[in-house]
């Protein structure tokens, strides 16, 4: 069914076509839409061709609003006319209008510009299309068009051709114009356009008559192109509560025309919110004003819950003329733009006003302006948090929990142990227990919001026993202030999904395996080091870390470097028994050709120093290279994990009508490889698997991050079904709506009870299925069975807290609030402690990681922006070379990294080469150094924070001054 926002856009862009088809440059848009196919593209370039813009633009209009429609359809239109260069065309979808005097004019400028065409043909086109660059009338690209066709068809061809693209720039264009034919010498033209001979005083069209074309009827207003102005008639602003009552999200706006006569553009009645009755029951209290967490599994609809919960109390408080504010907190970026699209903007987009703003929100008003502007507000927690914190250190531009009448909080069992959403609720609890004390004093209290917590699961927090596990569940209940937790009754839960385990047998032969295991264990020799577990295991891999982390403090660069190998190694074991073995060749292949490239400075005149422990394993690997390759090519020894998944994907694929899954793996390298195993297997080609990976977006992994818009990408075509499985990590367990998926698969990744709840509430189909399939080392079976061990012992633990009578209920709630408030307190007073870095920056010393060189001083090290430490010493310019790193390549403020700094002695990577505002600073990154402090050596240093210094803030003003010093006297050495 076609929802009612699409209705009302097809009618806001048939109104506005006629103003469209004059301001889209179709060349600029086209290739910016990717949902118009590449055909029905090719044809509008046709008619680009053969009929010009205006009719291509018409095509182009066609295909926008041509059904159906692809989720975001809009925006991405709006987006492309944006990044196009079409501003003005953008302002009009948005209703950003100018004011009718101003368009009035605009449309002026615009015929008289057609009328003087002949003239102004004459123009030095070079030099005018030059200066019209330079101004920003044209595109990069539309410069280059003009270029061609002055070079192709004549320099009067060139002129049409750049008149016809400026009269499209956003008004302002003509004066702007006027001052290029000025500054270029065209005096006859200047003068012409002016009516203003001989004379410098600014132009005006209202200096000068025009001619002009009599007013259309209403009727040609709508069709043809002329005079058409758009206002929009709004209602008042409820000065009682500050509150806009109906904006043209909510009202019945008029399309008013340059004659005026008006179109209005129809309504859809607002979409009807219907609950079930579970729904409605666990809703129940919160209707009532109280505190509550809603617990229903995935797919039960708790979110369409909430919406109805904040639609109801915004008609209430409205009712009562009392403020009203709502915001929803999330945990991940994405599902700012899920809740906003998918849930909250569709129910009550014709009453309330609804905004959201994440990280990747293009923010033009502050955060405060917008909590002003708006009834809901969805964002992510963060931000609600840092806004908090400014109001509280008493800055204008913040937010106080006063201010919100209802916070909503999503995946709420996150409500603890320090995160963001439990810094939020710790101002709410504070408040609230000084509330009590200005009540006993007769003082008017602090008004707080409603709490709403929402989550699929709230877990046990790795409890073993029942009264632990209430305990658990209670704290969060406290932390969000709630009065009850609401469930669905047992009685009325779906069908359990049907639930498979598939073992695995280890292979009988792993040469490739045991090739790696005779490199790791000559590298053993060499260090002398003595593992006490298998290798590739978990309990390996921490053990290497600890042995890396103590050799780098004990300058023991022998072991500290063995302990780096083995790592890769162990990391290759684990993607041979998950994934191919050739994935584990091409993982290793590429760390040595990295370390190799670390030992190659790139001036030839410098060699960086190899070590006889680095040249002992580079030529481990170089002997065993070879072997290694042929043993990946021989699918006989392929690991059992990966035959079983392929025979489940295509038992499913083949045994459904309309199959579409989930795996879930544990890395993001085997994410990405298991994606290409699947890409390249004509198999699954065959029965119609289109797979693609989603992974996170965070940088901690040295494997590169997706960004919000890659996500949403993924997981759009997911949900229309141009791919049918999806490849991913743990970021699409929790939260992001993945509908009319019919099986779900963890392939060797457990991890606890809620993550299994949630993979469970992915397979939201009719007859799902979900399935295990064990891989070597990973103990998965296991960790499920304990998983649902814990999954029985939460549900039982909530019913018990939910028979506590209510006295007794309150009476751990309070006890457990004030408990939560007390270890703030001393979480704080240490926090402060902490915050105090008396510590002299001379007393710290940084030296290389790898090579234990000594490096800097904290007294050389400077601070930018409260956030990078760089270090512009002289002394430290000549201990590092520096490298590309076209990875680094982005625009970031004042600054950009364009590279990174390396050891000149060992190839160790020290940080970024970062520009800042014109100057060069080599950005350090903490964890590639051993810090000593006082003459205790500290090895495990990964952010900066965690260095008790204050450093000295970068000046850049003397820094620049001593440069210029600098150079000069380098000058003077010259002459």
């Amino acid at each position: 069914m076609e929802s009612e926002t699409d209705e009302m856009r097809e009618c806001l862009i048939g109104c506005l076509r006629p103003r469209l088809k004059e301001l889209i440059v179709v060349d600029r848009v086209l290739d910016l839409i990717d949902f118009i196919e590449n055909e029905q593209k090719e044809r509008i370039r046709q008619k680009a061709r053969n009929d010009g813009d205006i009719s291509a633009a018409d095509y182009l209009i066609n295909a926008v609003v041509q059904k159906p429609h692809t989720p975001g359809w809009f925006t991405a239109f709006v987006d492309a006319l944006n990044n196009g260069g079409c501003n003005f065309a953008a302002d009009y979808m948005q209703l950003n209008l100018p004011t009718p005097e101003a368009e009035a004019e605009n449309e002026n400028c615009v015929r008289l510009i057609h009328l003087l065409i002949p003239s102004l043909a004459d123009m030095a086109t070079e030099t005018v299309c030059a200066h019209c660059f330079s101004e920003r009338l044209l595109t990069e690209d539309e410069r280059d068009r003009i270029t061609a066709e002055i070079v192709n068809r004549g320099r009067r061809s060139g002129a049409r051709e750049l008149l016809r693209r400026i009269i499209k720039c956003p008004p302002g264009w003509y004066s702007t114009f006027l001052q290029v034919l000025k500054d270029t010498e065209h005096h006859v033209l200047y003068n012409e356009l002016t009516g203003n001979e001989g004379s410098d005083k600014k132009p005006s069209l209202k200096d000068k008559p025009i001619a002009t074309r009599e007013s259309p009827t209403s009727a040609e207003s709508c069709d043809g192109t002329e005079s058409m102005e758009i206002t929009v008639n709004e209602q008042p602003m409820d000065q009682s509560t500050g509150h806009t009552e109906q904006t043209f999200c909510d009202s019945e706006p008029l399309l008013s025309f340059a004659d005026g006569s008006a179109l209005e553009v129809a309504r859809s009645p607002e979409k009807e919110i219907t609950l079930r009755d579970y729904q409605m029951e666990v809703a129940g209290p919160a209707l009532e004003g109280k505190n509550i967490i809603v617990c229903l599994p995935t797919g039960s609809g708790k979110t369409r819950v909430a919406v109805y919960i904040t639609k109801e109390h915004l008609d209430r408080r409205k009712a009562e003329g009392k403020p009203r504010k709502v915001i929803v907190l999330v945990n991940k970026v994405p599902l700012v733009e899920q809740h906003y699209s998918a849930e909250f903007l569709p129910f009550l987009k014709n009453k309330y006003k609804v905004e959201r703003v994440s990280g990747d929100s293009q923010l033009k008003i502050s955060f405060t302006e917008i909590v002003k502007k708006n009834d809901i507000i969805i964002c992510t927690a963060q931000i609600l948090e840092n806004y908090l914190e400014r109001a509280n250190s008493g800055e204008d531009e913040g937010v106080n929990l006063s201010d919100l009448t209802l916070i909503i909080i999503d995946e709420c069992h996150h409500t603890q142990k320090g995160g963001v959403y439990n810094h939020i609720m710790m101002r709410y609890l504070k408040q609230k227990h000084k509330n009590k004390r200005l009540v006993k004093e007769q003082k008017e209290p602090v008004p707080l919001p409603q709490i709403l917590g929402l989550t699929a699961s709230p877990g046990v927090g790795g409890a073993t026993k029942m009264e632990k596990a209430e305990e658990h569940i209670l704290r969060i209940c406290a932390n969000l202030d709630a009065s009850r937790i609401m469930t669905r009754r047992q009685e009325e839960f779906k069908k359990e999904q049907r639930k498979i385990v598939v073992s695995v047998e280890d292979r009988r032969e792993d040469p490739f395996g045991d090739v790696i295991k005779k490199i790791m264990t000559a590298i053993h020799n060499h260090a002398e080091l003595t593992p006490t577990c298998d290798l590739g295991s978990q309990n390996y891999e921490q053990w290497v870390v600890q042995k890396e982390r103590q050799a780098a403090k004990d300058e023991n660069q022998k072991v500290r470097v063995c302990a780096e190998h083995l790592r890769q190694y162990s990391e290759s074991l684990n993607l041979c028994n998950t994934i191919r073995m050739q994935d584990a060749f091409s993982f290793l292949n590429k760390y040595y050709e990295e370390e190799m490239k670390k030992k190659t400075a790139p001036e030839e005149e410098h060699k960086i120093q190899i070590t006889d422990t680095e040249r002992f394993l580079f030529n481990l690997f170089k002997d065993n290279k070879k072997e290694l390759e042929t043993l990946a090519k021989n699918p006989e020894y392929e690991n059992d994990s990966l035959s079983k998944l392929r025979t489940k994907i295509l038992h499913e694929f083949s045994s459904r009508d309309e199959a579409r899954g989930i795996v879930f793996i544990k890395t993001r390298r085997s994410a990405i490889a298991l994606n290409q195993w699947i890409q390249e297997n004509s198999k699954f080609a065959d029965i119609g698997v289109k797979s693609a990976y989603v992974i996170g977006g965070g940088d901690q992994s040295v494997v590169k991050p997706m960004t919000s818009a890659e996500q949403k990408d993924v997981l759009k075509k997911f949900g229309n079904g141009q791919v049918n499985l999806l490849i991913a990590t743990t970021v699409a367990e929790e939260g992001l709506d993945i509908p009319a998926c019919n099986f779900v698969i963890r392939y060797g990744l457990v991890t606890n009870e809620i993550a299994m709840i949630q993979a469970q509430g992915r397979g939201r189909a009719e007859d799902s299925s979900y399935t295990l399939v064990e891989v070597k080392n990973s103990g998965v079976a296991e960790k499920e069975c304990v998983n649902e061990y814990r999954k029985n012992m939460m549900n039982k633990a909530i019913q018990k807290i939910k028979s506590l009578n209510q006295a007794a209920y309150e009476k751990r709630i309070t006890e457990f609030q004030i408990q939560a408030i007390m270890e703030e307190k001393v979480r704080m007073t240490k926090k402060k402690q902490k915050d105090i870095k008396n510590e002299s920056p001379s007393n710290v010393k940084f030296s290389c990681r790898s090579c234990s060189e000594p490096i800097c001083t904290g007294d050389d090290i400077q601070i930018i922006e409260n956030m990078h430490r760089v270090n512009v010493t002289p002394q430290f310019r000549k201990l590092y070379i520096q490298r590309e790193n076209t990875t680094l390549q982005e625009r970031l403020l004042d600054y950009e990294t364009n590279g990174f700094i390396a050891c000149k002695n060992c190839g160790q990577r020290w940080g970024s080469m970062m520009m800042y505002k014109g100057i060069e600073c080599p950005c350090l990154d903490v964890k590639n150094f051993v810090v000593n402090l006082n003459g205790k050596k500290i090895s495990k240093c990964t952010k900066w924070n965690e260095v008790p210094i204050k450093f000295s803030a970068f000046d850049y003003a003397e820094h620049a001054i001593n440069m210029t010093m600098s150079d000069n006297s380098d000058d003077d050495e010259t002459m």
